[in-house]
């Protein structure tokens, strides 16, 4: 995998994956502003065919605020992406964007602070579907 996502796989068909998502996701405090599902898009777009799949663009309001309050010009890297790939029919893959990966962008304390907020709540998004899973 690369390096600049969070990623767990889960033993669930893709519906219930993106859905487990969405609910690990609000119990952080993010809420889904954008929804683009790339299997319609893509058949749509090129007549191509990929796994169902769906960016999921996630926002906590208050990290959102307290980031542009520092630096504006963040607004190009929000909202936090979370996808939701099918593996196969009983398996999901969940990838979001590592805001880590976003202070290689801007070299600002504050920036790290809220960096690191996001990446413990999306962490903790990911983990609580991992542990969830294990409770099936």
């Amino acid at each position: 995998m690369t390096t600049f996502t969070l990623t767990t796989t889960l033993a669930l068909p893709y519906d219930d994956a993106v859905q487990a998502t969405r609910v690990a996701l609000g119990e952080q405090g993010f809420g889904i502003l954008t929804e683009i599902d790339l299997k319609a898009t893509l058949k749509t777009k090129l007549d191509v065919d990929v796994a169902p799949q769906v960016i999921l663009g996630a926002c906590r309001p208050a990290l959102a605020y307290e980031a542009l309050s520092v630096d504006p010009s963040i607004a190009a890297v929000l909202p936090c992406n979370v996808v939701v790939r099918a593996l196969d029919e009983e398996t999901s893959l969940l990838e979001a964007f590592d805001p880590d990966a976003m202070m290689g962008l801007a070299d600002n304390d504050a920036l790290h602070a809220v960096a690191t907020d996001a990446k413990e709540r999306l962490t903790a998004a990911l983990d609580a579907l991992t542990s969830a899973e294990g409770t099936r």
